[in-house]
């Protein structure tokens, strides 16, 4: 049965308005409550935000939800995604709640939920916590009652504390950042105040931009979606990396001395060839989304690893890692898992990773990523007046059909219908940009007439 609130990284939506009013907000800090009771006498719930300014009263709310079920909230204050499922993971908490609408703009927020074991829910769990959050909105609103004050929340700054501990610790035995000039954007994120520190205490020379949040600026013109700040910063200081976050600090975009884009695609790369070359790459598999480049498999497949496709979204790729056993994965966005370290993407821990591996090889990222060829790629969105079955429309097929005989193995086609708007999705990769437009033209052409909006 299809989620509402739940897409494939938690609630997510304007701050004030449904479903994150306030009054949904609350529902959900108490349907939270009421599962979380089931697991434990007097469990607690961790909660962490990004630094939007609707951060704060919206932690209030699920704080206030969760306490009319009993249950006593602990507040890191601003701390990343993947800050939360560790600290959720290895404390005392039945269940942890990151108030992050990731890489949106300040406008925006969410809601990302993990259980005891770090993971986020499953789409079960959040299937039903969804109906008991109608439940409990739809009872509130019945009774006409007034919402209780939310609570000022106490933030206990010994938590990122221990995170910071945890990462500082991830780095092998024998290896320094000594000499290493890094330029980092945080984004005005959840990173600003975490990783300069980070990266400082383990002797980088560190020179930090976009660290300044006002609760506004999140993401604005920065960070790893908007790379040109720090590509220019990097060129200008001749630093050795640079490396950018979003807004919660789950992904991590690097730049190279030379100013080249280094992207999760490129890590991947890699990290498996590093993990692989000390016997510690599992069955040699590597997973990532539908996404990820075609030059990416290719390289693997130099290196007689395979790489196993998932739907779009991290926790898609992490559910095919524990499926079967691999212990890398991820994004071309910047979402890199290693496996038995982590339980989600972490920017942080992906950069500590890359600024290892760099430093064993003696090399930077351009030599690092040397091997890994781009096929032109071209996505194009195509509006539809309705959702059909692709097989249901033969000139559509018949298009797709003849331009993947066409390439013969040597690109790919990947045409899709976005789950949230009203758009068809053609996505093709090869080698020649020449097919990669005609054949994206033919293909999206169709669509319109078939089933163009």
């Amino acid at each position: 049965m299809p989620k509402e609130l739940f897409g494939t990284d938690g609630i997510r939506g304007v701050a004030g308005e449904y479903p994150l009013d306030a009054g949904t907000v609350h529902a959900f800090g108490m349907a939270l409550g009421t599962e979380a009771r089931r697991l434990g006498d007097d469990p607690e719930v961790l909660i962490g935000l990004d630094t939007r300014e609707s951060g704060a009263w919206i932690a209030g709310q699920v704080a206030a939800g969760l306490a009319e079920r009993g249950l006593r909230a602990r507040f890191a204050g601003v701390v990343t995604t993947p800050g939360v499922a560790y600290l959720t993971r290895h404390g005392p908490f039945v269940a942890g709640v990151m108030i992050s609408a990731s890489h949106n703009p300040y406008q925006d927020n969410g809601l990302k939920v993990f259980g005891h074991s770090g993971y986020k829910l499953p789409d079960e769990e959040e299937h039903l916590m969804e109906q008991e959050i109608f439940r409990l909105a739809e009872e509130q609103a019945g009774d006409g009652r007034k919402l209780p004050p939310a609570p000022l929340l106490e933030e206990d700054a010994s938590l990122r504390r221990r995170y910071l501990d945890y990462l500082a610790g991830s780095v092998s035995p024998g290896v320094e950042l000594a000499g290493y000039r890094i330029v980092v954007d945080c984004g005005n994120g959840a990173a600003s105040n975490l990783a300069p520190e980070l990266f400082a205490r383990l002797g980088a020379e560190v020179d930090a931009i976009c660290c300044q949040p006002d609760g506004r600026n999140i993401n604005l013109g920065c960070g790893a979606l908007h790379l040109e700040p720090l590509r220019s910063r990097v060129l200008e200081k001749r630093a050795h990396v640079g490396v950018a976050f979003d807004g919660d600090a789950d992904r991590a975009i690097f730049i190279a001395s030379s100013g080249r884009i280094i992207d999760g695609d490129a890590v991947l790369l890699m990290a498996a060839r590093w993990l692989q070359a000390s016997g510690r790459l599992h069955r040699n598999l590597v997973v990532a989304t539908v996404m990820s480049n075609l030059g990416l498999e290719k390289a693997l497949e130099r290196l007689g690893i395979s790489l196993l496709r998932t739907p779009v979204g991290d926790k898609y790729v992490l559910e095919e890692m524990l499926r079967s056993g691999a212990v890398l994965g991820g994004e071309q966005s910047g979402h890199v898992i290693f496996g038995g370290q982590a339980t989600t993407g972490d920017g942080m821990l992906t950069a500590l990773k890359v600024f290892e591996i760099s430093s064993r090889a003696g090399v930077g990222l351009d030599e690092l990523a040397r091997d890994l060829e781009i096929y032109p790629q071209r996505l194009l969105n195509v509006k539809v007046r309705e959702k059909k079955d692709l097989a249901q429309l033969p000139a559509v097929a018949r298009e797709i059909d003849e331009c993947e005989r066409a390439l013969a193995g040597s690109g790919r086609i990947l045409v899709r219908f976005s789950g949230t708007e009203p758009l068809a999705r053609v996505m093709v990769e090869a080698r020649s940009l020449q097919q990669v437009e005609a054949f994206t033209e033919r293909i999206a052409g169709a669509i319109r007439r078939e089933i163009g909006a």
